[in-house]
């Protein structure tokens, strides 16, 4: 739990910072196993499979540049062994929109030894995600 709580704080950070170049990565890297892969919805502008640090620093940056803020406003953890499901429920605001989004994300997260080795979110509504990065 502690490295999940420690993972979501720097996240919210670097988002809030700007991202790559502009925020440090070492608080998000710290929760980080070696070969951690995280898989995002295809249809979404930062989608794909992202592999290791690098590539999860790669992410949060795509992640940067399409939201300037991210706000927690509610989490809940179903731990089960290594597994951790989380329902995050936040709030987004889009850097090129200014749009807010209010929505919800379960993610599926395995940690092993203390590090995060999986992530995989699942976004209650991904076209709610594009209206609010994209002009009308």
């Amino acid at each position: 739990m502690a490295v999940l709580q420690e993972f979501y704080a720097a996240e919210a950070a670097y988002i809030a910072a700007g991202g790559m170049g502009r925020a440090s990565f070492d608080g998000l890297a710290r929760c980080l196993d070696p070969e951690v892969v995280m898989h995002q919805a295809p249809g979404l502008p930062y989608g794909g499979t992202w592999r290791g640090p690098r590539g999860i620093e790669d992410f949060m940056a795509a992640m940067s540049e399409a939201w300037q803020s991210l706000e927690f406003l509610e989490q809940r953890f179903v731990v089960d062994g290594d597994v951790v499901v989380v329902l995050n429920r936040g709030r987004l605001q889009a850097r090129a929109t200014g749009r807010i989004l209010d929505t919800s994300v379960m993610q599926l997260i395995t940690v092993k030894d203390g590090l995060i080795t999986e992530i995989h979110p699942f976004y209650w509504d991904t076209l709610a995600v594009a209206k609010a990065l994209h002009p009308r």
